[in-house]
């Protein structure tokens, strides 16, 4: 069976004949919520095949009606459910964007072999994109540009970085702290994008 991807959360219902509206996580709202497609519903331990019936956007975010959901009562129930779709519904991505699932998990090594930890997310927007990594000394942020991710190669499952002077050490001292902490900033040029799944994403790769 295809690997199931998140692209939405219903956020609650809307009017009274059974429409919900969304919170996306894809950047490919307009393909993936097409009247027509079919989504998986998770929500309450069940995995429900339902039909988008209708949609139209509203300030940004889909508002749609899936058969079967006739009432209120029947969108309100829905509040929280996780739709997505298979994987082998993604189409192919232009040269140096990636969709987030396959990104995460990938190891992350520097150009000398040495093993920096392996990705656990992909954080930020498709321009400003960071591989959280799982270090041995903590979590590390890294860009996700072209200057420092010199090899990207999510069918090997490795990424290979050159990481700018203090760029790791940096992040794992801030790992360990306690208090909100900012992100390191890059003044590298963002050249790799990310998709969030199904829109990536990746991550949009949020975001897969």
């Amino acid at each position: 069976m295809s690997e199931l991807l998140l692209i939405g959360r219903v956020a609650r219902a809307h009017g009274n004949k059974g429409q919900v509206i969304v919170n996306l996580d894809t950047d490919f709202p307009e393909e993936r919520f097409a009247e027509g497609n079919t989504l998986i519903v998770e929500h309450g331990g069940t995995s429900t095949p339902r039909r988008i019936a209708s949609v139209r956007f509203h300030q940004g975010r889909p508002v749609i009606a899936l058969e079967g959901i006739e009432s209120m009562d029947d969108a309100e129930a829905l509040a929280g459910a996780e739709l997505k779709m298979p994987a082998t519904a993604l189409g192919p991505l232009p040269g140096g964007t990636f969709y987030r699932h396959d990104l995460v998990g990938c190891e992350v090594q520097d150009t000398a072999g040495r093993l920096v930890g392996a990705v656990s997310g992909v954080q930020g927007p498709l321009e400003r994109s960071h591989l959280v990594v799982d270090g041995p000394r903590g979590e590390v942020l890294i860009p996700l540009v072209d200057e420092i991710c010199t090899r990207v190669d999510p069918g090997k499952r490795l990424i290979v970085i050159n990481p700018i002077d203090g760029l790791i050490d940096v992040n794992e001292r801030a790992s360990g702290a306690s208090e909100p902490r900012e992100r390191p900033a890059s003044t590298a040029k963002p050249l790799r994008r990310v998709r969030r799944s199904l829109g990536e994403g990746g991550s949009r790769a949020r975001g897969d």
